[in-house]
């Protein structure tokens, strides 16, 4: 059976997702967990090889690191699976692809997580089991303020959890980090969390973004998601201009399994193309069409034009099929990104955003500054360079995964 990585979550289970939010909220005594049956290879969907639990005794140093390494991966690999069942699946259902994914979101955040958590868990400490004052809490808002969460959004936050701690006649410490958690997870939340393209029909996705925010390689990755869940996908190569670029597309579209319908002249008319492949894809019964197009900002009116004339061919040509347009956006831009978002917004009609190179910065604070402040949803997320590196957003894995050490 094909695993369906658009839709991993079966919309029955929102309610045990809930259930674990308000369970997690709620004040409890900390037990020992209880060890994990490991993932059989009949689950998995992926090769990977996991750390035993027997670890040989020695005195050499070099034994000892790989020992700890060993323990860490260990801790990421139940991690993974407690995530999973959080939300309400089945631990004959977790494949080692999705555990793989979620380590590897987990060291992802690593560098936003050391910069936000860890100043954190000092003020939590410093405040123990009594409770926390409105000077403390603006300490808290700093913290966001310099993982890029963004001032506005910082104050957002902050002025709820003066109001709770106000109304509760104080918050004590123990209770900021879970409340903080739901709140974010609150501000993450603003469209259907299980996007993904309808089956037995055209779905056009439209993917826009800067040269050097990684949209070619997001077409890519999208695409071999698409053929690894089992969806007719074809590519469109529509960045007619930057040299190279379709080439790049072609490439990305063999690593994939999946055709790329392009013009081989050069200066071809990117409208044109993406003509072609609409008409392609309604030939084929395709169920996704990805579009590559150019990213050149430096001349943003022609380049907004471009956008335009090829968001209308869509509309006209495809207009049955359900239509997305995905701005890529470089997590290491930070505030930077927000401002690119602002200038595609009217040409391409954006309907949501893809967030990469997250691995890359202290600033993953960005994810929440873009939703609150554009009103536009995350729909995927990239930490590295591989091609099963970008995958689906979950508000809840994110949180999870940044505050994991609290």
């Amino acid at each position: 059976m094909v695993f369906d990585w658009f839709k991993r979550f079966r919309k029955e289970e929102e309610d045990a997702q809930q259930a674990a939010k308000e369970q997690e909220a709620a004040p409890v005594e900390v037990e020992a967990e209880p060890a994990l049956p490991a993932v059989t290879e009949a689950e998995t969907v992926a090769e990977t090889t996991y750390p035993t639990d027997e670890v040989e005794e020695t005195e050499d140093q070099d034994d000892e690191d790989e020992d700890g390494d060993e323990d860490e991966e260990e801790e990421g690999f139940q991690w993974s699976e407690e995530i999973l069942a959080a939300q309400g699946r089945d631990h004959d259902e977790i494949s080692t692809d999705e555990i793989t994914w979620l380590q590897k979101l987990r060291a992802g955040l690593g560098r936003t997580r050391q910069g936000l958590v860890a100043p954190l868990l000092m003020l939590m400490n410093f405040v123990g089991k009594g409770p926390i004052s409105l000077d403390q809490l603006d300490e808290l808002e700093t913290l966001l303020i310099q993982a890029d969460v963004g001032v506005g959004t910082s104050e957002k936050i902050l002025q709820v959890l003066k109001q709770e701690t106000i109304q509760a006649g104080g918050l004590k410490g123990d209770q900021v980090v879970p409340f903080l958690k739901q709140l974010l997870r609150n501000e993450l939340d603003i469209a259907d969390p299980y996007f993904a393209p309808q089956r037995g029909v055209l779905n056009v996705w439209l993917v826009v973004g800067v040269n050097g925010t990684g949209k070619t390689t997001t077409i890519g990755k999208l695409a071999h998601l698409s053929q690894k869940s089992g969806y007719k996908t074809l590519i469109a190569a529509a960045d007619t201009f930057r040299a190279a670029a379709v080439e790049q597309v072609k490439v990305w579209g063999d690593r994939s399994g999946v055709e790329v319908i392009a013009n081989p002249q050069a200066g071809t008319d990117p409208a044109a193309v993406v003509y072609d492949a609409i008409n392609a894809a309604l030939a084929r019964e395709t169920e996704l069409l990805l579009v590559d197009t150019a990213g050149r900002l430096q001349n943003k009116k022609n380049l907004m034009a471009e956008l335009t004339k090829i968001r209308k061919i869509i509309d006209t040509r495809a207009s049955d099929a359900n239509i997305e347009a995905l701005l890529v956006l470089d997590a290491t831009t930070g505030q930077n990104g927000l401002n690119q978002a602002r200038v595609f917004t009217e040409a391409a009609d954006l309907s949501g955003i893809v967030l990469t190179k997250l691995d890359g910065t202290a600033k993953g604070g960005i994810a929440i500054a873009i939703v609150n402040e554009l009103g536009l949803p995350l729909r995927f997320i990239g930490v590295g360079e591989k091609i099963d590196d970008l995958r689906p957003f979950s508000s809840y894995e994110f949180v999870e995964a940044l505050f994991v050490d609290l």
